[in-house]
Parts: structure tokens; sequence; C-alpha cells
């Protein structure tokens, strides 16, 4: 998964002395992660490191990611399901795709003790106050967040402790929240190394739709057509693919059951950007027709200052490659 548009940094290993701090106490008793894919294993990982729980619980429907993560030891108990996940848990963190947070929540509402926290990662945030926050128990607390963080990798390989590490990650409370639960969430993502900002569900859900959610949609396009472009110039789209063009692959590599899930859940906010875009995209086409090349100077400086205004935050490196052609690869190798 790549969201937001950020990618992890070159980061060797996963220690407390590379962003992370050990807690004197934990923060919550048990912690549940539901879904230990790239996110849901990476918050494991550092919640390990940091002691951020005293007993960390997780599962996945499929039982051979349940399998992988006992072999990898990211958790303290690997349970069945997710309403055996859920019981007597203090925080749940659903980490599926959006589209199945909903069925998720009304598995384990029946089994959430009085004054549990709901989380959430998913890139979509008023869908789900929607269709999970009527599931759920008056005493729960339903809290979704949303890490801006990933990679175009998947799965309990995938994660790192430091995923999060001076990266963002929003949380959406819903109306008349309990401050306590909206607390304990934002504590829980700056114990895992994240910088916490508050937005409501919709303000969200159009940010992301621009920052995200349209960049990703141009990616897949631009893919597909190269890739129906591939059978008439005989491989050459490929063979000679510049690094714009590779970099878009990368995007659309990213994992389809989330991102069409991503799509269908925020489709206001997204066919109201692409809207934009299409307008943007239409007033640069006039530009080149009519060599306007003042116009296209003044677009890609102003552009460049973005990408550099992004790398001064801290939420990119100017290293070749981002950092990203080391990382992937001993990631991979290393089982992180």
């Amino acid at each position: 998964m790549v969201e937001g548009g950020l990618v992890e940094r070159s980061l060797a290993g996963s220690s407390v002395a590379e962003g992370l701090k050990r807690r004197a106490a934990p923060l919550v008793e048990r912690l549940a992660v539901i879904g230990p894919g790239l996110i849901g294993s990476s918050i494991l990982r550092a919640a390990r490191e940091t002691g951020l729980a005293r007993t960390l619980v997780t599962t996945d429907a499929n039982p051979a990611v349940r399998e992988r993560v006992r072999e990898l030891g990211l958790a303290d108990e690997v349970a069945p399901t997710s309403a055996e996940a859920a019981a007597g848990t203090d925080i749940v963190i659903i980490c599926v795709p959006v589209g199945a947070i909903a069925s998720v929540a009304g598995e384990i509402a029946d089994r959430l003790k009085p004054g549990a926290i709901v989380s959430d990662v998913g890139s979509v945030k008023a869908s789900v106050i929607d269709k999970a926050g009527p599931l759920l128990p008056a005493s729960v607390h339903l809290i979704p967040a949303h890490p801006v963080a990933g990679t175009e990798y998947s799965g309990p390989d995938a994660g790192f402790a430091t995923l999060f590490v001076n990266r963002w990650s929003i949380v959406t409370p819903p109306e008349n929240a309990d401050p306590s639960a909206v607390a304990t969430v934002a504590a829980l993502w700056e114990a895992l190394g994240a910088n916490v900002e508050f937005m409501t569900a919709q303000h969200h859900d159009l940010v992301l739709a621009i920052t995200s959610h349209v960049p990703h949609l141009i990616a897949y396009n631009i893919v597909g057509t190269a890739a129906d472009l591939e059978a008439v110039t005989q491989s050459e789209v490929i063979k000679f693919s510049a690094g714009g063009f590779r970099d878009f692959t990368r995007i659309a590599s990213s994992d389809p059951t989330m991102w069409r899930d991503v799509f269908l859940n925020n489709k206001d906010a997204v066919l109201e950007m692409l809207g934009r875009f299409n307008e943007d995209i239409a007033a640069l086409a006039r530009a080149i027709r009519w060599g306007d090349g003042e116009a296209l100077f003044d677009l890609f400086t102003r552009t460049r200052a973005i990408r550099r205004n992004i790398i001064d935050l801290g939420q990119e490196t100017a290293e070749p490659d981002f950092g990203r052609h080391t990382r992937g690869k001993d990631q991979q190798a290393a089982g992180q």
C-alpha cells in the first residue's frame, strides 16, 4: 500500500533508537489488531518495541496469515476470529479494506467490553462512521484514525516498526466523541512515532481525495493505458520506461482490494477533485497547443517548490529513488 503519496524513508532495522521510545508503563492492558497486513503488522511491531500494551492480540480471516503471524511472533495471542480477538480488549484497531470495516464491527460488537475503543486505519473516514458506528453498542467509543504512511508491499512480512515515525496520523472523532477516548487514540499514535492531526471525517476525505486518492487513480489509469499500448509498441513501453513511469507503476502496484474500496467509499470527494483536475489538465493542454511557454514554466516552478517543501518537512527524502532502492529489498529479505 502506498498512502497519501508518501513512502517510508530509508530506515534500516527497527530499533527504539530510530524514533521510538520505550514506555515506562503500558498505555493499555490489551490491544487487538484485526488484519495484520502492512499497517496492522507495523502497529504490532511498534507496539512491541515501545511496550504500548501489556498483551498484543491479532487475527486475520486467512488461516495462512494467522500462521505466518505466529511464526513471526508479532503478537502474544493469535485468535481464530475477530470476535474472539476483540473480547475483553481495551483498544481494537481494524486494519482491513474500508469496504470490510463495517462487517468486522458487526462481528465484534457483542464481544466488546464497556468503555472499549474501536479505531481503524482506513483511508476514508465518513463511511466508517456512517456504516460501522450504528453497529457498535453505545457503551463503546468509535474513534477512527488514518495513518498517512505505507509502501507498495502488503502482508505481515511487509511491516516494520518505524513505518509511522515522523508521519501523520489523522484522528477523526465523530460528534460528541468521548474526549478521554480521543486522547487515548492520539496517545497511541504518538507512541508509535506519528504526528497527530485532528479533522472532521468529511474534511479528511476531501483532503485525501487530492493528496492520495486521485493521484492513485491517475497512476492506475496511466499504467493501464501503457499496458494497452504495450501490445502495439512490441514491449517498447516497458523497455524504455523513464523514471516518471516507473514511479507510477510503483503506486499502481498497491493493493487492488483496498483501493477499489477507497474509491467506492469516497466517490463524492474523488469526483469533485477529479473534476478540478480535468479542468486544469485542459488548461495545460491549451498551453502546449498554443506554445505558451510562460504558463508551462510557471506551473513547473510552483510544483517544484511543493516537492521541496515536502522534503523540508521530513515527509520524503532527496535520496536517489527516494531511498526505496535498498529499503524495499532489505525489508523483504529480512521479513520485517
